[in-house]
């Protein structure tokens, strides 16, 4: 500091008796973090948000910069000035990082993020003292030891190409030591284990997108746990958000999931991973405040439960891809809050009025009921005061004819009515169907002659898909907008 900073300094604290002055940097520190940036390179690639920019480009040690509190990236405590945060998300760092570094000479470090880097499989070593810690996108293989870390974000977001893994330590490890922490992101990292019981054991915990205690929203999607759901979930007494989907859990779903009465949202839906068996348990009924339940993609047999109706909250319900038989319990149209419903792939029977569908649920934008063993009857007017659909799925329903709700839905994006016995032409009012949303349209495998009035344009904007197989109609077809990727006719010879 030369003569005219000192006596800028002096000036400074006589005109204002109130102002503080924050110390250097400690020369050892500024050494450290110099030190580690050399040991890594700046390299664009290695950081994939459009905003990403080498912080490490403005610690220089000269006059002007040798205060490394006022680095990019850096912050000092304003006391004792050592440095208790350093902030590298997205800093363009490309490197190893190893046991020697001098990274973990900054031993009053409280808060590092990394995010966003790319530091070659590293193993992550020594950083005890830590409090906030985020590696997520980092590339990093190994976590040793993190005993005082607070919030730790290991996440992943392109699941294909994750590259963490917990195999040592160990998730249970892992609980073991990380009593003081108060948040875990492990979004689609590889676990490869079961859920521990010592997860239970984190009583600090206040966020988790995996598993732990004391929480409002617990995820733990893509996270490749196995084995039996965990009769000891049921202590997460304050979960309002619970998506154990696309795992490998087997066996019935247990009923100290009865116990989280503070459910919202729920979601025990696989897509191909998960085998849950046995019927809908009763205890589902205890969640009064549950306005979404997927139980998709399982195996769940028997009836739907009459019980259904104490749900009262429910807004979506995802029932679709079970073995689920019996026919649909007058009990379901008193849920009178849907906004969804699916029951598509199953084994339900029995006749059933479209009508009850249609006029029981006054806020449902989507009504999926393909690919079961039930007939709809299509006793139905047009109203203009019906609510509008967004995505309606009624293959292989026995329809005989296009039912008639369809003439003033002009908000459709999804329409599937294939694999029923419509004969005849597909009427022109159906083309104002969703003439500016529709984006997919199934009519194969029914008995279609012609386009009323010879179309010789395809009329819906946004149509991606449409799927005219397996009917009787012969050319010409007509011409498909700029927006279609999938137009799949067949003429008859």
């Amino acid at each position: 500091m030369d003569c005219q900073e000192v006596a800028d300094l002096v000036n400074k604290k006589k005109g204002s008796k109130t102002e503080t002055f924050w110390p250097l940097c400690h020369d050892h520190e500024r050494s450290a973090l110099l030190n580690f940036k050399e040991s890594l390179v700046i390299n664009q690639a290695a950081s994939s948000y459009p905003s990403a920019y080498p912080k490490v480009a403005s610690w220089k040690l000269d006059e002007k910069n040798k205060d490394c509190c006022s680095w990019d990236g850096v912050k000092c405590n304003e006391d004792t000035g050592h440095v208790v945060e350093l902030d590298l998300a997205s800093s363009c760092l490309y490197g190893s990082i190893n046991s020697t570094s001098s990274l973990f000479q900054l031993v009053h470090l409280q808060r590092l993020s990394l995010f966003d880097n790319n530091f070659n499989f590293s193993e992550i070593l020594n950083l005890s003292r830590l409090t906030h810690l985020n590696l997520s996108r980092s590339y990093f293989s190994e976590l040793l030891e993190l005993s005082n870390s607070g919030v730790l974000d290991l996440s992943f977001s392109d699941f294909e190409n994750f590259c963490l893994g917990l195999q040592k330590p160990g998730l249970v490890n892992l609980a073991e030591n990380l009593t003081n922490l108060k948040a875990l992101n492990l979004i689609n990292v590889d676990i490869s284990s079961t859920v521990p019981h010592t997860l239970a054991n984190l009583s600090s915990l206040r966020h988790l997108s995996l598993s732990g205690c004391g929480l409002q929203d617990l995820r733990l999607s893509y996270t490749r746990f196995s084995g039996k759901i965990p009769d000891s979930m049921e202590n997460l007494q304050s979960l309002s958000y619970l998506d154990i989907s696309d795992c490998s859990f087997i066996g019935k779903i247990p009923s100290s999931l009865g116990n989280l009465t503070k459910l919202e949202n729920l979601y025990l839906s696989d897509l191909s991973h998960n085998q849950l068996t046995g019927p809908i348990p009763y205890w589902l009924m205890n969640l009064k405040k549950v306005s979404f339940l997927s139980l998709r993609f399982n195996q769940l047999s028997g009836r739907i439960p009459v019980e259904i109706s104490d749900l009262t909250q429910l807004q979506d319900l995802q029932l679709s891809s079970n073995q689920l038989e019996g026919s649909v319990p007058s009990s379901i149209f008193e849920l009178r809050n849907l906004e969804a419903l699916d029951l598509s792939f199953n084994n339900l029977s029995g006749t059933v009025d479209l009508n009850m569908f249609l006029l029981s649920f006054k806020r449902l934008e989507a009504l999926v009921l393909s690919s079961n063993k039930m007939s709809l009857l299509t006793r139905t007017t047009s109203s203009t005061n019906m609510q509008k659909f967004k995505i309606i799925g009624l293959r292989s329903c026995n329809l005989s004819e296009f039912p008639s709700f369809l003439h003033n839905q002009d908000q459709l994006m999804s329409l599937d009515l294939s694999s029923n016995k419509i004969a005849g032409k597909i009427p022109e009012w159906l083309f104002s169907a969703g003439t500016n949303s529709l984006e997919y349209l199934n009519l194969s495998y029914n008995l279609l002659m012609d386009f009323e009035h010879n179309l010789r344009v395809l009329p819906w904007n946004s149509l991606g898909s449409l799927d005219l197989r397996f009917n009787k109609l012969q050319g010409p077809f007509p011409i498909p907008s700029t927006s279609i990727f999938s137009y799949l006719i067949q003429t008859i010879s």
